[in-house]
């Protein structure tokens, strides 16, 4: 059996024994799964169908994470290194770290990865140490002296939201788990009885040898190579000092476990470590709101100072290559003598306290005592902060004899053993789990530096975040296509077992960057394109030639059929055909075909589209301005509708429409001097006045059309209307298309509930009372049938719904969002709409809704290879069968989610084919064909599967399973299957991928260990979770949103991205490095950015620089900034350009504008700030990303057991 090390993911424990330190963490840093997977060089030209090979080796499935040592980017300091002879560069590390044996085989003369010093060997400093991660300013490197204790005079810690940083206390760690000498031996459960456990060596006998280095069995060792030096800045050595660790063999006796107080193991009926119940005696925190208390799991929850937590590992599958089991190692590695575990500088540490908040609740799960104080002799910059440049105490002395040991859990201080300023809680330390920063870094290192081709067959893409440039070598782009697994499992119970997911994230006509061609158009004439006889799929390259290009075999069902004598070309040697380089449809992966007259509705090419604006002109719509600001826009706007060629006139007509009660048709034909308006009272029977006139082209009727956007606001000037239609609205458009004989789509512009008695009538029915019921799922729901025929019959005509809305109050976004959605359109919601504020972010939206590239009358299906099918669809569109995909309206930011299920076996060397194919209207009235095709890896082993799955595009999948879900299931138990799911994914995993070790570790695959972290942020959304605060409307319009977002949306949607601007650097391009979206990540002399897709918001500490303040607002105090301001002043200073740049950038990025909100810190709008803050508490009840990977482990361990 092969193995992969493990190294638990640390849950930082603290142990005391007067008053001495054990050594500090020496770990791995997180090596990151990531590698470039270009087979071919620039200038290497691999076309043609992707081989069939086998995929590029993938690395392992997972990493250790230990604190302590986190390998980032960044300049690096030169802290004194304990270890031995540093390497000189990266590439020597990395050499180094490959070189090590995993098994029983002899080591190369190196030893384990690096070779410790010898007695006359310096370890002066380091050339390389990992960096912190820059989230606060950073403490200076050369800090031997103890910090100004002048901030100690600040408030009090307080127990508030954001949570204390983890104060670190020189408690004496355990000895790990190594075995020394011999080849490497399975290693048995660690015994329970209280006997079983000697006491750990004294200090002067370490745990492992540093002074040897001889050839010989390989040290039994948990995962990759610890990092060369040490964690912490330590005052400088003499030249000639020896290394820190006694030369010597190690004794050969060492305890498996780690010594010290244990709690004995809690019966099972006590409270749940996730449930946060009242504070009672083995809780330290308040009530959560909306979950029933779950058993607990035995080993995970001791008495209230107990610190007994389930110890993690990221771990990898066994790899074939490799040797037998090692031992495992439950627990963390020991400290040096006379430091203190902790971060690795104190700008790792968490922010100041800030007066007047609410803090985390203590995390329960069995892994959290007291709160730990300062530690004495320990300044901070601020409070809460370690100063980790003070000088070492001495050495510690021998630890007292190990008390019973529970094998599941980490040693606590005993109350007694601690003084009185140290009687506080610790918990896990947010710096030793996964961070999606440190993954999101790794990767843009890894793969953001080569192309990416997509030649070979089953290779992730890079991660959303990253950028990369795409070069199509036979698979779609992953702009295109993302999947949830690129090994997929041969056998349906292989993917019953695993439960991962089998999904592709499909956006069709996804724009490129300016770098990347676009689709080739193939035109084949009048045959039209090359087709299997059988399934239908497309010509494409995994087509076979065969009988020297006569006929070809079909990669999808094996059928063969004959080349058209048009199409007939010789095959080469390879059995390639000679033209196949110059056919994108044989060596591309996307790709669009002209289509002939068969493939047009009723056998007849289709009129070029239409744009129908719809302006609701009653009381509230007149009175906040928006038909003003409509009427002014369009002026302009309508010199930009969408066209192919941006030197030719767009050939789109446009028409409109106002209404209230009553419906205003006009007139705008070029010939009249003014517009006419035509009136229709009888909305119960909708039809259209006047057919000559009403759609017209632009440039033709450029002066009426200006006069009516002019008379319209003076019309209504005065309107006492307040009631309006929607139903009607939607149905003299369509009426309107069906008279014009053409697709297109019509602009609703809309502001209150329809109470008007005409069709689709609608009345309040916001009921607070039914969330969290099972009546909620009714509020989802629309009202009425009528709106769902309505959408059925404009999906038939090609009619497109985009909706704007501007409500005061509850408008029932849920049913009136059932035409938009199910044809392919777009919901835009402005509530409270005041110009002043709204205007720029609506008029943005709205110029680039009219604008974006539209494919009209679309039709949708994905074809697969046998062994699998499409089963299930989610996003805006409508289904008449159970294959074809309808679209009455396709723009470039919309997906269309497909989930593939087994129907028979499928085989490793073949992979799994899949096709789109949208066949669609262009703007300029021409019908093609979009092809996108797709080939991924089968595996008949579950590792192989966990190595290649993409984390993002599983929480892109289960946000919008989720999201449906709510329409027929309470949010309860929605959110409960979610995490069952998750959790059956993670056991999986644990049982038949990991190497054996302690049920109190919690094991997570490498391309898998955000999944809790994200997954956590989806259970918490507003949908499934919502705050009391949080509207129905604002649900409804949210579930709708998330149903067509891509990859990229859903991934900064659901994870904020949170950027520090006190650490931007104005003469560099590029931006500082994210920070984690947690409160104490949050510096009070600190500005942060914060963006979501739908908002961005600028965070202002109070103790912000003055200088920095300056730059950006235009003034130096904190009380001056105006928190209404919605645009930051353009200032004459390289920050405030800069950061401007940064701002329209991410805007950029994003398919809707985002208003600016500027959010002063202990202002009102934090609230709302905080809200996006996702890895802590919520105010709804929801889980911090600690507490939540507790409750996962826990049920990671009832399914196992």
């Amino acid at each position: 059996m092969c193995v992969v090390g493990i190294i638990n993911y640390l849950f930082i424990y603290c142990w005391s024994c007067k008053g001495t330190r054990g050594p500090p963490t020496s770990g791995a840093p997180p090596v990151s799964g990531a590698q470039n997977y270009s087979q071919f060089g620039q200038g290497e030209n691999q076309n043609g169908p992707p081989p069939m090979g086998a995929p590029p080796q993938r690395p392992p499935v997972s990493q250790p994470y230990t604190p302590g040592a986190v390998n980032l980017p960044g300049p690096q300091h030169p802290y004194g290194q304990r270890f031995g002879a540093p390497p000189v560069s990266m590439q020597h590390m990395t050499n180094q770290m490959a070189s090590m044996q995993v098994g029983s085989t002899a080591p190369s003369p190196a030893g384990p990865g690096y070779a410790p010093p010898s007695v006359s060997q310096a370890a002066v400093s380091a050339p390389y140490t990992p960096a912190a991660p820059p989230t606060f300013p950073p403490a200076s490197t050369a800090s031997s002296q103890p910090l100004p204790t002048e901030a100690l005079a600040q408030a009090p810690p307080h127990s508030y939201y954001g949570a204390l940083p983890p104060v670190q206390q020189p408690f004496q760690n355990a000895v790990p788990t190594f075995s020394s000498a011999g080849p490497t031996q399975p290693q048995a459960p660690p015994p329970v009885s209280p006997q079983s456990f000697p006491q750990a060596p004294p200090i002067s006998q370490p745990p492992f040898s540093t002074a040897q280095v001889h050839p010989g069995p390989t040290q039994s060792y948990r995962g990759p190579l610890p990092s060369t030096q040490s964690s912490f800045p330590r005052p400088p050595h003499p030249t000639s000092q020896p290394s820190a660790f006694p030369a010597g063999p190690p004794p050969t006796s060492i305890p498996s476990q780690l010594p010290g107080v244990m709690q004995p193991q809690p019966p099972v009926s006590q409270p749940s470590p996730y449930h946060s119940g009242p504070p009672t005696t083995s809780t330290g925190f308040p009530p959560q709101v909306g979950a029933p208390p779950r058993p607990s799991f035995p080993g995970m929850q001791g008495p209230p100072m107990a610190s007994q937590g389930p110890p993690m590992a990221s771990q990898g599958p066994p790899m074939a290559s490799q040797g037998p089991p090692m031992a495992q190692a439950n627990h963390i590695l020991p400290t040096q003598p006379g430091m203190p575990p902790g971060p690795i500088n104190a700008s790792l540490s968490g922010p100041p306290p800030q007066p007047g908040m609410q803090g985390y609740p203590p995390q329960q799960n069995g892994a959290f005592g007291q709160v730990r104080g300062p530690q004495p002799g320990y300044t901070g910059p601020y409070p809460g902060q370690p100063n980790y440049g003070a000088p070492p105490a001495a050495p510690a002395s021998a630890p007292a004899a190990p008390k019973r040991l529970d094998p599941d859990s980490i040693p606590s201080p005993q109350a007694s053993d601690m003084p009185p300023v140290q009687k506080t809680r610790h918990r896990i330390d947010p710096d030793a789990i996964p961070s999606p920063i440190q993954v999101i870094e790794d990767d843009k290192a890894n793969k953001g530096s080569e192309p990416f081709t997509t030649g070979v067959r089953g290779q992730a893409p890079p991660l959303v975040t990253t950028k990369f440039q795409v070069k199509d070598q036979g698979n779609a782009s992953p702009r295109y296509i993302r999947c949830t697994a690129y090994n997929m499992p041969c056998n349906s119970d292989m993917a019953k077992q695993s439960q991962v997911p089998l999904a592709a994230v499909i956006k069709p006509l996804a724009p490129l960057p300016p770098d990347e061609t676009p689709p080739y158009l193939v035109d084949h004439g009048e045959s039209g394109p090359i087709r299997c006889n059988r399934c239908k799929a497309y010509m494409c390259p995994y087509m076979q030639f065969i009988e020297g290009g006569r006929r070809f075999q079909c990669g999808f069902c094996n059928c063969v059929t004959e080349v058209p004598p048009n199409y007939f070309q010789h095959l080469d040697h390879t059995g390639k055909r000679v033209d196949c380089y110059d056919r994108p449809e044989l060596s591309m992966g996307s790709y669009d075909f002209m289509t002939t007259v068969d493939y047009c509705k009723n056998n007849k090419f289709p009129q070029p589209p239409a744009f129908i604006f719809l302006i609701d002109v009653s009381y509230n719509a007149v009175k906040n301005g928006t038909v003003g600001i409509v009427c002014q826009e369009l002026k302009t706007l309508l010199d930009y509708l969408p066209r192919e060629n941006p030197d030719v006139e767009s050939n789109i007509r446009v028409g409109f429409v106002t209404y209230n009660k009553v419906l205003h048709f006009y007139n705008v034909k070029a010939s009249l001097a003014q517009p006419q308006m035509m009136v229709v009272s009888d909305v119960a029977d909708m039809f259209v006045p006047l057919l000559d006139g009403f759609l017209v082209s632009v440039s033709e009727s450029r002066v009426v059309i200006e006069s009516l956007l002019d008379q319209i606001p003076e019309m209504f000037a005065d309107t006492r209307e307040t009631e309006t239609v929607f139903g009607p609205v939607i149905q003299a458009g369509l009426e309107a298309l069906k008279a014009a004989d053409c697709a297109g789509k019509l602009f609703v512009f809309h502001s209150s509930l329809p109470i008007a008695e005409a069709p689709g009538k609608l009345k309040n029915r916001e009921d607070k009372k039914l969330v969290g019921t099972d009546k909620e799922k009714t509020l989802f729901q629309p009202q009425v049938s009528f709106y769902n025929t309505l959408a059925k019959e404009c999906v038939a005509q090609g009619c497109c719904v985009d909706l704007f809305l501007f409500p005061n109050q509850y408008v029932d976004v849920a049913t009136l969002g059932v035409v938009p959605t199910s044809t392919g359109g777009s919901i835009y919601k402005y509530t409270y709409f005041q110009a002043p504020s709204d205007q720029e972010r609506f008029l943005n939206d709205l110029r680039r809704d009219v604008q974006k590239q539209v494919g009209f009358d679309a039709v949708m299906r994905v074809r697969t290879s046998t062994g699998i099918r499409a089963t299930d669809f989610f996003g805006a569109f409508y289904m008449s069968n159970t294959t074809d995909v309808e679209l009455a309206g396709l723009d470039c930011d919309k997906t269309v989610t497909v989930e593939f299920r087994h129907d028979d076996k499928l085989s490793e060397e073949t992979g799994a084919l899949m096709q789109c194919a949208v066949l669609y209207t262009s703007c300029s009235g021409q019908r093609r064909l979009r092809i996108h095709n797709m080939a991924v890896n089968c595996c008949s082993q579950l590792a192989d599967l966990y190595r290649n799955c993409e984390t993002d595009t599983i929480i892109n999948f289960f946000a919008k399973y989720a999201y449906r879900s709510v329409l027929s299931s309470p949010t309860k138990n929605v959110r409960d299957s979610l995490v069952n799911q998750c959790a059956q994914i993670l056991a999986c995993y644990r049982k038949n991928c990991a190497s054996p070790s302690s049920a109190g570790q919690l094991i997570l695959p490498e391309c898998m260990k955000l999944l809790p972290v994200y997954l956590n942020c989806v259970l918490k959304s507003d949908v499934l979770q919502p705050g009391a605060d949080v509207s129905l409307d604002d649900r409804a319009y949210l579930r709708q949103l998330v149903s067509t977002m891509d990859v990229a949306e859903s991934h900064v949607f659901f994870y904020p991205h949170l950027l520090p601007l006190q650490k931007l650097d104005v003469e560099s391009m590029a931006l500082p490095m994210a920070v984690r979206d947690s409160e104490e990540r949050l510096s009070r002399g600190g500005v942060y950015l914060l963006e979501n897709g739908l908002n961005i918001f600028l965070w202002v500490g109070v103790s912000a620089q003055q200088e920095l303040l300056q730059n950006i607002f235009g003034t130096p105090a904190f009380s001056q900034i105006d928190p209404n301001m919605t645009s930051l002043p353009a200032l004459d200073n390289p920050f405030s350009k800069r950061l401007r740049e940064i701002i329209e950038s991410v805007r950029a990025q994003r398919s809707r504008y985002m208003k600016l909100m500027v959010v002063k810190q202990e202002d009102k709008l934090e609230l709302i700030f905080k809200h996006f803050l996702v890895e802590d508490k919520s105010n709804s009840g929801g889980a911090s990303y600690v507490d939540f990977l507790c409750h996962m482990h826990k049920e990671i361990r009832q399914l196992l057991s």
